[in-house]
């Protein structure tokens, strides 16, 4: 199980710093030659399963022999999830997204998507001899998830302004929990609470905006504010921006890493590229 208290914490976070994350659990595999081996990460006993044969019985029995599961530490980031279980999360935010994540509803996003893509790319690509695509692709993916969870698109006044203290945030959510000032977790702790105070006031001004009937951008921030749940009630503002911050954690790394390597592998095939050029 490895130290007591950080078990095998430090090494599996520094594999992954270093850049190669998988080699924490190649080696465990090699020590106990076997696929399933038991661990300690962030303070928690973990049990590691590794091929094809473990994913297939993970994800087909999701909710069934097995659920979704958060480590005590990632909720003093999101308070609200202290208050249902992650099971019922994961069933509510299903309820939500699916009107968003329809191919028609896609298709719309497409022009916006370009169009930022557009604005993104003329200060912080063209005319450069060389660029670090990672941070780029963060920044486009971000600024895409403000303006489709919430009508956000000035990069300058609102997007800038969430940037950094997500950035904050991302980097401390997987980290060791300790909550002690300096430290990482500490650090996203602080940077969660700012993130919220603006995603409240958000909610609180669309509150207004839709009492006034005024005509409210079609984002998920507004269906949440309509939508209801089994008995009536309305969600409350903490547990919104909770979602919402949720939602841009999980979808801005994915993205963005999918987005450096398209461009990695089309820069070590040019005769790819050169087809891909031709077509935009």
């Amino acid at each position: 199980m490895g130290f007591p208290f950080i078990g095998g914490s430090l090494e599996f976070l520094n594999t992954g710093r270093k850049g190669h994350p998988e080699k924490f659990i190649y080696d465990r595999i090699a020590k106990y030659s076997s696929p399933i081996f038991k661990t300690s990460i962030l303070a928690k006993p973990t049990i590691v399963v590794y091929g094809a044969a473990s994913n297939k019985f993970l994800f087909s029995n999701e909710n069934k022999l097995v659920q979704a599961w958060w480590p005590d530490s990632v909720n003093k980031i999101f308070p609200s999830s202290t208050q249902t279980s992650s099971k019922e999360e994961s069933k509510k935010l299903r309820k939500m997204l699916p009107n968003f994540l329809k191919p028609e509803a896609l298709m719309r996003y497409i022009e916006m998507m370009d169009s930022i893509a557009q604005r993104h790319f003329a200060p912080g690509w063209e005319g450069k001899e060389q660029v670090e695509v990672f941070p780029l692709a963060k920044r486009y993916t971000f600024w895409v998830a403000c303006k489709v969870f919430l009508s956000l698109e000035d990069p300058d006044e609102h997007v800038a302004k969430f940037a950094n203290p997500f950035n904050v945030l991302a980097s401390g959510i997987i980290s060791l929990p300790v909550d002690f000032p300096g430290t990482l977790f500490s650090r996203a702790i602080k940077a969660s609470n700012t993130i919220r105070k603006e995603l409240i006031a958000i909610i609180k001004q669309r509150k207004i905006d839709l009492m006034e009937n005024e005509m409210s951008p079609k984002d998920i921030l507004s269906h949440m504010l309509q939508a209801t749940d089994e008995s009536g009630e309305h969600m409350n503002e903490l547990d919104m921006a909770d979602k919402i911050l949720g939602l841009l954690i999980g979808g801005h790394d994915t993205a963005s890493t999918a987005i450096t390597f398209i461009i990695k592998y089309l820069s070590e095939l040019p005769h790819i590229y050169n087809q891909v050029l031709e077509c935009t």
